[in-house]
Formats: C-alpha cells, structure tokens, sequence
C-alpha cells in the first residue's frame, strides 16, 4: 500500500512516492532521475554566417577537400594574419556540410586554453553529452571519447586561430591526477578529420604533417579585384580599384578594410581619394590601416585592423625569441625585395666579438673565432626560421636574399614608433648600408644595383643623430653616384642634394665631401641639361679646390675637367679646350700617362678637339687613348667601348670625306 513519508517539519508536504521495501531515513538528497535528451541530428556548428561575397581563390578549398577525405587526417592553414584562414575554413564547413549533410561539423576557437574548453562545453553541449552534467566530469575527456566513437557518425573539427600551441602541448594538472596534454585529446579517429588554422608553421608542424601543411598566400590579382567590387560594387574605377589592391598587396583583410571605410564614408570618400592618401606617408597610411571596421566572419579576440593583427603576432615573436624581433625590426627599414644577409649582420655586435676575441690567450684564438662565428651563424639560422614561421619573410632563390610584405613593414615600423625603438633600428640599418655600399664606379656596379633600392628606401628616412646623418649622407651620396653613372638623372639630382644640405650644414662649404656632393649635384643637373646651374656649381667647387687643396690636386683636376664638360655642352669649345689641356697635362705629372683620370683627360679633350674642327687630332689623340684604355681598364669596360665606338665613327667620316 502506498504511503507518504514526511521527514520532519521542513518538508511538509513533500511526496516520496511509492515505496516497496524498507525506507533508509539518511537518503532524502536524491535528485529526482533526469528524462534522456534526444540528440540532433548532424549539423555544421559554426559561430559565423557564411559569406556571400566569397572568393574562389584558386583551387585551396580543393585541396582541403582532397586531404580532409582521407580517414583521420588533421590539415593546417597557415599564413599571415589577415590572409583568410579562417575564411576558407568558415567555407569549407558549410560546404562539407551541403556534399554530406550526414557529416558533423564542430568549430573551436583555439588562442588559448580558456576558449578552448570554452568550444568543447558548446559541443558537448550541442550533441547532449549526457554525463556533461557531473560536476567532476572532464570535458576534454567527454568530447574526446564521443569523436572516437564511430556509432556518432562522420565528423569535421575545425580548430581555429592556433598562434600559440603551448597550452595544448603541456601536461595539465587535474583534480584526478591525470596530466595528459590537450593534445591528446583531439582524436585519431578514422570517422573525423581536424582542420587548424595557424599563423604559425611552427605550431602547424607540431600538430601535422608536413606533407598536410597547405600555405595562403595573398590573393592573385584577379581575386583580389573580384573581392573588391563585391565589397564595392561596380561603380568605381577599375583602374583605381587595380592601384589600390597592388599598394594593399592582395591581403584580404586590408581589401575588406578599406573597401568598408570607403563605403561608409562615400560619397565623400572614393577609391581614387583613399588611394592618395595612402601613399601620402607612413603615418596616413598606418591610420587607415588601423581602421577598425565591423566584421561579421572574424573572431571576438582577433582584430578587424591588419596592422594591429601583425603587431600581435610580433609580440609573439618578440616574447618567444627577442632576437627574432629585432632582425624582423632591422629588415623593416630595407626595400622589401632582394633584403641582403651581409646587411643583417649587427656590426656593432661583430665589433664586440672582435674586441673580446682579443681578449683571449693567443693559444685560443683560433678556437674562439670559430665557435663565435658559428653560434652566430646559427642564432642567425634560428632567427631566420622564427620569421618564415610567421610568414613576416620569405627566402629568395638564392637563398642569401629576403623579401618582406611592404605593409609589415609598415606595421613593424609603428610598433617601434610605438616602444620607443624606431631611430634605434634606422641608425642600425644606415649604418650597415653605409658600410656595404660602395663607390659608383664601373667594378662596382653590381653590387650598387643589389643595394641601390634600399639607398633608396634609406633617402626616405632621415635619421635625428649626428653620426647617422653623416652616414645617411655618405649613402645619398654614393647611391647618386651609381644613378650618375647609368643615366638615373632624377634619382641622381635628388640623391646628391639631399647629401649635399646634410654636409653643408655638418662639415661647412669648403670641407672636401661637401665640394664632392656639390660636383656630384652638378654632374646630375648635366645629365637634365640644366647647364648653367650645373656650371655655376662647378666654377665654385674649382675655385674652392684649388685655394683648399692646390692646382694640382686630384679633386681639383677632376673639378676643372667637370667645369670643361659643361663648357664643351654649351658650346664654348675654346674655354673647354683651354681646361682640358691643362688638365690633361697636370695628370700625367702628377698621376702617369695610363692613370685612368688622365685617360678620361685625353678623351674628353679629343671630342672637344673634334667638335672644333679638329679632326686629324682628335683622331690621332684618341687612338692613343683607345690602346691605353684597353691595356689599363679592359677591352670590354664601358669607358674602353665608347672610346672605341668614338674613333670608329670619326674614322668612318673621314673616309666618306
């Protein structure tokens, strides 16, 4: 017969029910059972809206369909930050989901431990993991052993965002003792495949085969164009649009950047006006790119600004390998093609070694130079590989050359800005390229047309220091030298008067590497043609030499010998032929008959010679100039082959006479 039981007067009036058999009086703390949950069938679990606006790009989301087929593998993306990663994740789980709707489709969000567990709770959650409910259930442990089970069905994981694999890879404490890492709980499972996105190689290759590593890259140009107008539509100018995704460098991210601060500032702001004031300077440039605009398809912790994106993955690197850091702080004052090894090189840290090398016994000086120039060879390695692990270089075919993003770059240099650090690593960067960069002379030409892009890069950044600016103008200087000497007329002028106002103000008028830049100003508005500026010049440095320096001098020959170039191109063949003579003469004593200035003496006067009338001995004094040049300088050097062509043609028309 049934009864009702009360306890005790608290719980008046609370039913026990029927009870058969003896009543224990101590277990009143029973929960009433819990009715089963019936589970959902298989579903794409994904924290974002699909993207109207995606693009193809080439054949990657096949390439992920190719290997995610295969049972129990595990894929990473890896690539830059703002490159897409996740889009092509995000698209890839609602597509498997339309081929095999059969097939689960789980998204977790993986920058750290927190939301890691986070993801798991959602799926436990979302499949009705019935024993989720014991307060002292693993949740790791749960999910884990509900993906292996086959009876579940297909599965698809998709781990997000993993720039930091630590958490995953040590061995947590838990109230149980159980110390495996979290790791081990992603599952070998021949029903399921995982699919990481990671900025990192690093991590990828922790967690993956190599042989299942797929690199994004920036977009090409085409779907760069496409996301464009999708974002934009097709009102805008193409060719404006086509500028605008070359300075962005095909990055997805930056594209949807600016395609929303144009929209929701248009009509007052167009492609045309976002692009010229982009390329105003890096300061313009840094606050459009730090623009912050809503995106539906990116995670709460990751940033919608691509600058900020990066400067988070360098925090990373500065914090795991600070030596990293500072190279990728060095490169970013570099052109970003054809970055040299030789320039990376620290040479305040190369003079140190040397001055504690001497330190040592002599008997272990040898030993020493070896282990030291090894260590950092391989310090050099580690650094190199940290970089190219977060896709901040890449290494050329060569192999002893670089390459960077000019947008990371950028955003490396306002990291610096920000810390404090940014003169500190462009004085480095001057003072290494002024130490490799050479004279413009015809030997050197291949190494000043390596170098010359970053002189370039260098003519940009103007250090504060005085010992930096000596350097930056030493760099102007030579760099306008090479432009002089390959006809770079526009590169030359604005070189050699940057060099120049730095020496002037430095050295004063009459110090001896202000009247070279001063020449070399000269040289460079000759090659324009503006020869009156250029003589003017000339006739001051002449004047100055040879107070300062004497007739005779080397530099005040050479300054005589410019002033008669520009005298002979005005047509004044009697002043310049006066000039030349004496300089002509004043070489061979002072120099030798064969000293290549000398040469350049008798080969200038030869054409003065024969712009005169002259032709029997201008043809007679270039002869000897033709054999002296081929004996001193080479059949083959530029100098050689024009003197060479001058008399061949002078001889030609003499015949025809």
């Amino acid at each position: 017969m049934a009864s009702a039981i009360c306890f005790n007067h608290q719980n008046s009036g609370f039913q026990a029910g029927i009870i058969n058999g003896s009543v224990n009086a101590e277990v009143h703390h029973h929960a009433p059972p819990q009715r089963p949950e019936t589970p959902p069938n298989p579903s794409a679990i994904v924290p974002f809206g699909r993207d109207t606006d995606f693009i193809e790009r080439g054949a990657i989301l096949d390439q992920i369909h190719y290997k995610c087929a295969v049972p129990g593998s595990r894929i990473a993306l890896v690539g830059l930050g703002g490159v897409g990663k996740s889009q092509l994740a995000i698209e890839y789980a609602y597509r498997i989901q339309e081929r095999s709707p059969e097939t689960w489709v789980f998204w977790a969000h993986t920058s750290n431990v927190a939301r890691f567990e986070q993801s798991y709770w959602a799926i436990a959650n979302y499949v009705k993991i019935s024993e989720r409910r014991n307060p002292k259930a693993d949740i790791f442990q749960l999910v884990h052993d509900w993906l292996r089970n086959e009876r579940k069905g297909k599965w698809v994981l998709i781990l997000d965002n993993i720039d930091d694999a630590s958490f995953l890879l040590e061995a947590r404490g838990t109230e149980g003792g159980n110390s495996q890492p979290l790791v081990s709980y992603l599952p070998q499972s021949r029903n399921g495949s995982i699919l990481i996105t990671t900025r990192s190689r690093n991590v990828a290759q922790k967690l993956v085969e190599q042989c299942n590593i797929i690199a994004v890259e920036p977009m090409s140009r085409a779907d760069a164009l496409a996301l464009f107008e999708k974002k934009l539509g097709k009102q805008w100018e193409s060719q404006d649009i086509a500028e605008l995704a070359v300075a962005l460098e095909f990055m997805p991210l930056a594209i949807v950047q600016a395609a929303a601060y144009i929209s929701q500032r248009a009509p007052r702001c167009s492609v045309r006006q976002y692009l010229e004031d982009f390329k105003k300077s890096d300061r313009k440039r840094a606050s459009l790119l730090n623009y912050e605009g809503e995106q539906l398809r990116r995670d709460r912790d990751a940033k919608n600004s691509i600058i900020i994106t990066w400067q988070i993955s360098f925090d990373h690197v500065r914090k795991i390998r600070p030596s990293a850091a500072d190279l990728l702080s060095l490169m970013s004052f570099f052109d970003r093609q054809g970055i040299p090894e030789a320039l990376l090189r620290d040479r305040a840290e190369q003079g140190n070694s040397e001055q504690n090398q001497e330190e040592h016994d002599s008997d272990n000086e040898q030993d020493y130079d070896k282990d030291n120039i090894s260590e950092c060879s391989d310090e050099f390695e580690d650094d190199i590989v940290a970089l190219r692990n977060f896709s901040f270089i890449s290494i050329n075919a060569d192999g002893s050359t670089f390459e960077m993003h000019s947008l990371v770059q950028l955003a490396t240099r306002k990291w610096l800005e920000v810390h404090s650090q940014l003169e500190h690593w462009k004085q480095q960067f001057i003072r290494n390229l002024c130490a490799e960069f050479p004279t413009g002379e015809y030997e050197n030409w291949i190494r000043c047309q390596a170098l010359f892009p970053h002189a370039k890069s260098a003519a940009a950044q103007r250090p504060e220091t005085q010992d930096s600016l000596r350097d930056w103008a030493s760099i102007l200087y030579k760099a306008a030298w090479y432009a002089w000497k390959v006809g770079n007329a526009v590169e030359a002028e604005k070189m050699s008067v940057q060099a120049l106002k730095v020496r002037k103000r430095m050295l004063g008028q009459e110090h001896e590497d202000t009247l070279s830049s001063m020449a070399m100003v000269g040289l460079a508005y000759k090659l324009r043609g503006l020869w009156d500026a250029a003589e003017e010049l000339e006739v001051r440095v002449m004047e100055t030499s040879k107070n300062k320096l004497g007739a005779d001098h080397p530099d005040t020959l050479t300054s005589m010998a410019n002033l008669a170039s520009t005298l002979w191109n005005q047509g004044r063949w009697d002043a310049a032929e006066e000039l030349q003579v004496q300089v002509m003469e004043t070489s061979k004593n002072k120099l030798g008959a064969d000293h290549p200035s000398t040469l350049t003496s008798m080969n200038n006067l030869a054409f003065t010679w024969k712009a005169a009338g002259k032709g029997t001995e201008s043809i007679k004094l270039m002869k000897e100039c033709v054999q002296l040049r081929k004996h001193v300088l080479g059949v083959n050097h530029p100098h050689s082959l024009s003197s060479c062509t001058a008399l061949a043609n002078w001889k030609a028309e003499q015949e025809d006479v």
